[in-house]
């Protein structure tokens, strides 16, 4: 009993984190595609860049200043409370902008839920209470006043007090740096990957600290210590030469899906069949992250997804051999391990189904959805179901798929990947497109979500037909859609 208990508690407990980490990652995930713009015009246009351009280089600094910390404070602040959220929590970010001489990405983190949620709470307050004719001004009014304390308290308070701690988190870093102990932190990094926090901490902790890094110095180091994709791509080699049975068999194609398209989740399940290769991606991450210092490594943005293509289009002029020699270095490192413990892992742990170990990958990742109830009432599961069942499409009827998965950039995108050439082998014009749960389009015909999210995805468009799946890359639902829709 007492042993259940700890198990249950540890196991809360890497909930929470998640649910947290999910928290920060998806107020910058929405926006990496501003942060890979910065980095792009720092790495063309700043004096040390492959093309300087004075005016261009321009750019940069209003770029980090406002423009990143402005769309993360409203990005925070739609998801707490829409885009009357997202108004304010702008708003209230331009006071903590204004309230320091750093960029506020941490601070536009705090400010923009907070200031939301706070609205939010006046919003219910006031609810069924205004006069007709009244509604338009009074929701005006309230952001615009609301806001307007909340930006004064932002710069008087909240942004001098972010600062300090940001000068403190950089503080941190340069003492790691400096006595060459930031390969160390890859020890916590690659197990925290697996957990599912490998978005918590590279967007919600490492960019935010290597943005301002790079302001300084054209190019962070920290933009590299989750994202290298040697360690996992040394694994997935190691399965394909010396594995065995379906692990083995679908190990190319996962080094394509991973190397390339930078899609990290897709080595997970590799390491969850044989939990001892999480010794080989720490190994990997912590050689890799060696020769990076050693080389003087850096990247100048943001890099997601963790492709090797990223990494390219975010090296420095003059990086490249320090780039690719860490990136070489943690793969070679992490398959030796990887090899070793595979040769010397009993046959029955060998031959380990990947689909089994996919499903408690999709478990764990579940368990930490910040929007999911922790446990859905069966009442309203049921419900739910049965307001679907009539919403089968008939073949003719059907112009859209959308695939929907937590941030509609990873494994939404690998399924829509695999339906759509199913569909162009098979002669079907359907478009296929990848989204948010909770961003499905209206015009969507049929959704397609992991079981776990298929009650969210209802709520989000409850006209659509829902299809559920337990693994976005192999299931026989595909081929029943297909053979349906010919």
């Amino acid at each position: 009993m007492a042993t259940e208990t700890k198990q249950s508690s540890s196991g809360g407990a890497r909930v929470k984190v998640q649910q947290f980490g999910r928290t920060l990652s998806g107020m910058v995930m929405p926006n990496i595609g501003a942060f890979i713009a910065w980095g792009l015009i720092t790495a063309l246009f700043i004096p040390t860049g492959w093309w300087p351009n004075e005016k261009l280089a321009t750019l940069v600094g209003p770029m980090i200043t406002y423009l990143l910390p402005l769309l993360i404070g409203y990005t925070g602040g739609t998801m707490v409370h829409g885009k009357r959220g997202g108004v304010i929590g702008a708003i209230v970010t331009m006071g903590v902008i204004v309230g320091a001489t750093i960029p506020m990405f941490l601070g536009a983190m705090v400010v923009g839920p907070l200031s939301a949620w706070v609205l939010k709470q006046f919003d219910k307050a006031v609810e069924g209470k205004i006069r007709a004719g009244f509604e338009m001004l009074v929701n005006n009014f309230s952001i615009g006043i609301i806001g307007g304390i909340l930006a004064i308290v932002s710069f008087k308070g909240i942004g001098p007090l972010i600062q300090a701690l940001t000068n403190a988190l950089s503080t941190g870093v340069e003492f790691l740096v400096n006595h060459h102990l930031l390969p160390l932190v890859n020890i916590i990094i690659e197990p925290a990957k697996i957990l599912f926090l490998n978005n918590a901490i590279n967007h919600g902790i490492l960019t935010p600290i290597a943005a301002e890094e790079s302001i300084r110095l054209g190019k962070s180091i920290l933009y590299m210590l989750e994202s290298n994709p040697g360690p996992g791509l040394g694994v997935l080699l190691a399965y394909w030469l010396v594995g065995r049975g379906s692990a083995k068999a679908s190990a190319p194609g996962a080094v394509i899906i991973h190397f390339l398209g930078g899609i990290h989740e897709i080595y997970f399940p590799y390491i969850l069949m044989n939990p001892r290769l999480i010794l080989a991606v720490i190994g990997g991450g912590v050689s890799g992250t060696f020769t990076f210092q050693m080389l003087g490594a850096g990247l100048t943005g943001a890099t997601s997804p963790g492709s090797i293509i990223s990494y390219i289009a975010m090296t420095p002029k003059g990086g490249y051999l320090p780039m690719f020699a860490g990136v070489i270095v943690a793969t070679v490192v992490s398959f030796l391990i990887a090899s070793v413990l595979l040769k010397t892992s009993k046959k029955n742990n060998e031959e380990n189904d990947i689909e089994e170990a996919t499903a408690k990958m999709r478990d764990m990742k579940a368990a930490g959805n910040t929007t999911a109830p922790v446990a859905a009432a069966p009442a309203a599961t049921a419900s739910a179901s049965a307001a679907n069942a009539g919403n089968v499409r008939r073949k003719e009827d059907v112009n859209k798929i959308v695939f929907a998965c937590d941030a509609g950039m990873g494994s939404s995108a690998m399924g829509a990947s695999v339906l759509r050439k199913k569909l162009q082998t098979a002669g079907v014009n359907i478009t296929v497109v990848n989204s948010a749960v909770s961003e499905i389009p209206a015009d969507a015909d049929i959704v397609v979500t992991q079981k776990t999210l298929t009650d969210r995805a209802i709520a989000s468009n409850p006209n659509a037909e829902h299809i559920s799946i337990d693994n976005f890359l192999k299931s026989p639902k595909y081929d029943e859609l297909v053979e349906r829709l010919k």
